[in-house]
C-alpha cells in the first residue's frame, strides 16, 4: 500500500469503511427508524393516534362527531338523532298549528253541545208539574219522585258530556302526538313533535307529561295554558323548548 491511498482496503472499490451507510441519505439495507409512535409530519398518521397539538390533519381513526341536540350556529337548525340536521319548527308555525286544533275542538264541542242541549231539553219537557196535584196524596208523591229521578239524569248527563269531550280532547293530543308526533293542525303545517334524544315520536309517556302540563294550567282560568303555550319565547338555549317540551324531553320540528 503506497502513502496517500485514501483506501486502505483494496478489496472495496468504494473506498468507504465497511458496515457505514453513506452520509446524508439513507444506507441500502439500514432503514431509517422513526421515533416510535410519531407519524410523519404534515400528513395523517395510520395507525398512530395524534397527539394533542400535533400539527397536521387528525388521524382518520378519530372522525369528528357532533352529539344529538346540538345546534347549528343558531340558525334555526339542529343536529338530532337519528335524523340529522333537520330544521326547527318556528313558533309562527306551532301557535298555527295549535290554532287548526282549536277549530277542530271548537267543531267537535259544536256537535257534542248541540247534542247534549237536545238531551236536556227532552229530559226537562219529561218533569211533570206537580202543582196541579194534590199535596200529600200519593199521586203527588209519585210525581215528585219522577221529577227527583228526572232531574238526576239530567245532571248526570251533563257531567257525562263534559267527561266525553275531556276524554276526546285527551286521545286526540295525547294520544296523536305520542304515536305519530302530530296532531291534525300540526299535520297541516309539517309540525312534528319528536324526543330529542332519539329523533322519534315521544311514546306515550313523554306524550303524557307533554299533554298533562297545559292541562294543569287551564285550572288557573286559562292563563296557565297560555303561559305554557308561550313559554318557547322564553328559552334560551335556542331550541324554542316550551315548559312542556322540557318536562318531556321533546322539540318540535318542521318536517318539509
Amino acid at each position: 500500500m503506497s502513502f496517500g491511498d485514501p483506501n486502505p482496503n483494496p478489496n472495496n472499490p468504494y473506498g468507504q469503511q465497511p458496515n457505514q451507510p453513506p452520509q446524508g441519505q439513507p444506507g441500502y439495507g439500514y432503514p431509517q427508524q422513526a421515533p416510535q409512535g410519531v407519524p410523519p409530519q404534515g400528513q395523517p398518521g395510520y395507525g398512530y393516534p395524534q397527539q394533542p397539538g400535533q400539527p397536521g390533519q387528525p388521524g382518520y381513526d378519530y372522525p369528528p362527531q357532533q352529539p344529538g341536540g346540538t345546534l347549528q350556529a343558531n340558525n334555526g337548525y339542529i343536529n338530532v338523532a337519528g335524523l340529522g340536521t333537520v330544521e326547527l319548527a318556528t313558533m309562527g308555525r306551532r301557535l298555527g298549528a295549535r290554532a287548526l286544533d282549536g277549530v277542530a275542538y271548537g267543531i267537535l264541542y259544536v256537535i257534542f253541545s248541540a247534542i247534549g242541549v237536545a238531551s236536556l231539553v227532552g229530559a226537562s219537557k219529561s218533569i211533570d208539574d206537580c202543582s196541579s196535584t194534590e199535596y200529600g196524596t200519593a199521586a203527588y208523591t209519585q210525581c215528585m219522585n219522577d221529577a227527583t229521578d228526572a232531574s238526576v239524569g239530567i245532571l248526570a248527563g251533563f257531567f257525562g258530556f263534559i267527561a266525553v269531550f275531556a276524554l276526546i280532547a285527551l286521545l286526540y293530543e295525547w294520544l296523536m302526538v305520542s304515536i305519530w308526533g302530530a296532531t291534525l293542525g300540526k299535520m297541516v303545517l309539517n309540525v312534528k313533535v319528536v324526543k330529542e334524544s332519539t329523533g322519534r315520536a315521544p311514546g306515550l309517556g313523554a306524550g303524557f307529561i307533554r299533554w298533562i302540563i297545559p292541562m294543569v294550567g287551564s285550572l288557573f282560568c286559562g292563563l296557565g295554558t297560555l303561559l305554557v303555550y308561550l313559554s318557547p319565547f322564553f328559552d334560551n338555549s335556542g331550541k324554542l323548548q316550551g315548559w312542556h317540551d322540557r318536562a318531556g324531553s321533546t322539540i318540535v320540528i318542521k318536517t318539509k
